[in-house]
């Protein structure tokens, strides 16, 4: 899977593929009309807050801001599905 999504600047899009067992690079990510997460207040709150922080990320770096995964920034989430942020 490439790590980074190409969409038009100021336009959101969310990807996204389906848990089937197959190695990670194998499989090719999707455009997602809808997502739902299934979450803790507290949850909420982290993901939140590492938003945030992806957002002042991209502010600082610019062009240069690639992607951020949520599990390498806050070790709760290791063993939730990935997510991730890419610079839109």
């Amino acid at each position: 899977m490439p790590t980074t999504v190409h969409s038009n600047r100021g336009d959101m899009h969310i990807y996204g593929y389906e848990d089937t067992g197959q190695p990670p690079g194998t499989v090719v990510p999707a455009l997602l009309a809808e997502i739902t997460l299934n979450a803790t207040p507290d949850e909420l709150r982290a993901m939140a807050q590492f938003l945030r922080g992806c957002a002042d990320e991209m502010d600082r770096m610019g062009e240069s801001f690639d992607h951020v995964h949520l599990s390498d920034r806050q070790r709760q989430f290791e063993t939730s599905p990935h997510f991730v942020v890419a610079r839109g």
